[in-house]
């Protein structure tokens, strides 16, 4: 979706709308820190991210990385900075078509700063000398793909104070093409308001977008200030200064200040405000909740679906899903990243697409083994794996190794009979709970349009030790109401299911085919099972060869059950009945 569009839907709306700013790390472990924390912080609900451009060599490609996981695996709306830096024509287009291919639609066109080794900007030989050149460039070669950004400067720039000649270059970018503006940081509210008259007396009607920066700490809180040439007001030196040894207390009253200059800004009747994170959540998050811009109970953030969307090349239609995958979103997107095209409206023949292969990025255990072993220790028994489930069902352990992120409130309805199954020896890694006609703004369990409703199966997937899947079977077999897929690693499926998939999630809209979203399928749950009992070897091999955690856990993986019970509350109620013979 472009920028212009985003923007013209929240001044239309009267709602402030947000967006961050992240840039590439310098070592892979800044990296997946980044992205475990922009996976985060989609939870706030911002309207897009921007990756800023790394100039040269390994951090040009870790910006053009960083986009496409973050439109494809995250579903973030991403746009790129791209300069003239350092850049031929030939680089800018290579790092244009991958934009394109990641699915990305929104450039921030810039000429960029020089070279760390170079103390005057100079234009590259065969590249652009300016940032209306790079404009002109993509609409030319790209047409209307691209929305297009450039930077204003209220303050000034480096290379040039004069107002007037900068506001000049803005109108000559905008008439190049650029749809909309970002500036720099600034922490003088009325200065800013009074720049963008300017601009708007000089014919630029495109929307501006203010660059916001937070305040971490007095020295990081001076020291960009300083390399920006923003200007300081008086009364923010003398608050800030009084408490600058105490780093607490500067980050509490930076953010009354930076909160109340946004809502200067929002009054002066701009509608966006995008925050330079410094790849850091504190900050922001701090500012956003004293402007109560972050969702709530009584505004939850809205999501087309019951799963987080991709919007990588080709996704953003795509709109059913196997719900096996519903804890583990990124390696779903990994294994399906090569399908010539996504289900939409129905999932269609199973048969035809192949899940990508477990040993392709993304798809195994995160973390490393030392990490592992101390997020879920050591168990001896059933008993303290089970342990670990109940541990995470309760909110005391984070992940597992079938579900990446915490478990959450959609499951408070049923967790006291999760937690009643773990204690007792079956392991669920998967559930959702019956809902019959909710809201689809209800905060918990609504998605898509206004003024629909929502429905659920429930659905529950646990591993089940293979002295009671005999008897487990028979009990679900006994009830129409419920039916069942059950495979262990090395035995043919069982199933009561008939072939084809089976709705679990659907929502009724205005005007709408009635849309179903998650599913159960024979081919998808076996390509899961194989994820599935590949995941628990993985965190078996977290221990050393000869450790008893590795000889159970392995042992599990040979010879449990994967099993995946849907259709009635009853469920539960089975599971509960059985797992009483269980001695914990």
């Amino acid at each position: 979706m472009h920028i212009k569009d985003i923007l013209a839907g929240s001044e239309q709306s009267g709602q402030p709308t947000f967006s961050f700013e992240f840039f590439p790390p310098k070592t892979a472990q800044g990296v997946q820190n980044l992205y475990d924390r922009m996976d985060r912080m989609h939870a706030f609900g911002p309207s897009f991210i921007d990756i800023t451009w790394g100039a040269g060599g390994r951090l040009a490609e870790l910006t053009c990385e960083m986009v496409g996981v973050a439109q494809t695996t995250y579903g973030l709306e991403t746009s790129m900075h791209l300069t003239c830096t350092d850049m031929g024509e030939d680089k800018v287009n290579e790092a244009l078509n991958n934009a394109r291919n990641a699915g990305c639609t929104n450039i921030l066109a810039l000429r960029g700063d020089p070279p760390r080794e170079k103390e005057k900007w100079e234009a590259t030989e065969g590249g652009f000398q300016y940032a209306k050149d790079l404009v002109k460039h993509i609409r030319a070669k790209y047409g209307d793909h691209f929305d297009i950004g450039v930077a204003g400067y209220p303050e000034g720039s480096d290379d040039q104070k004069d107002e007037a000649i900068l506001l000049e270059h803005l109108k000559e970018k905008v008439d190049a093409g650029a749809t909309f503006i970002v500036t720099q940081m600034f922490y003088d509210a009325d200065n800013f308001l009074r720049w963008v008259s300017e601009v708007r007396a000089k014919g630029i009607t495109v929307p501006i977008v203010p660059g916001i920066m937070p305040i971490n700490t007095y020295s990081s809180f001076l020291r960009r200030a300083n390399h920006m040439g923003c200007k300081i007001p008086p009364e923010w030196s003398a608050a800030l200064e009084e408490v600058k040894n105490d780093d607490a207390a500067v980050r509490s009253i930076g953010t009354g200040l930076v909160a109340e200059m946004c809502r200067k800004i929002l009054a002066g009747g701009i509608h966006h405000l995008h925050f330079y994170t410094m790849n850091l959540a504190q900050a922001t998050r701090m500012v956003l909740e004293q402007l109560d811009l972050l969702p709530s109970v009584h505004r939850p953030l809205t999501q087309p679906l019951p799963w987080r969307q991709s919007l990588g090349l080709g996704r953003r239609d795509e709109d059913v899903r196997p719900i096996f995958w519903k804890n583990r979103n990124k390696s779903y997107v990994a294994r399906t990243q090569d399908w010539d095209e996504f289900p939409n409206g129905r999932w269609g023949d199973a048969r035809s697409p192949a899940f990508g292969e477990l040993d392709a990025y993304d798809i195994g255990l995160k973390g490393t083994n030392e990490q592992n072993r101390k997020l879920w220790g050591e168990p001896k028994t059933i008993k303290d794996i089970a342990n670990v489930f109940v541990k995470y069902l309760e909110n005391g352990v984070e992940s597992l190794p079938w579900s990446e992120a915490p478990i959450t409130n959609e499951a408070d309805i049923i967790k006291a009979d999760l937690i009643s199954l773990n204690q007792r020896g079956f392991l669920t890694i998967n559930s959702q709970p019956a809902v019959d006609g909710v809201k689809s703004s209800d905060p918990v369990y609504g998605w898509g349009p206004r003024n629909g409703y929502v429905y659920q199966k429930a659905y529950l997937e646990l591993l089940v030790p293979p002295n009671l899947i005999g008897e487990l079977i028979a009990r679900i077999e006994r009830d129409p109401e419920l039916t069942y897929y059950a495979v262990s690693k090395a035995s043919p499926l069982k199933t009561n299911s008939a072939d084809g998939p089976n709705a679990v999630t659907w929502g009724v809209f205005p005007c709408k085919e009635i849309v179903q979203p998650t599913i159960v399928e024979r081919i998808s749950f076996l390509a899961w099972k194989d994820e599935a009992f590949r995941l628990g070897t993985d965190w078996a091999r977290c221990h050393s060869s000869l450790s008893p955690s590795r000889h159970l856990i392995e042992n599990m993986m040979e010879t449990w059950f994967l099993v995946n019970i849907g259709n009635s509350f009853l469920l539960f109620y089975v599971g509960m009945n059985l797992a009483l013979t269980i001695q914990p």
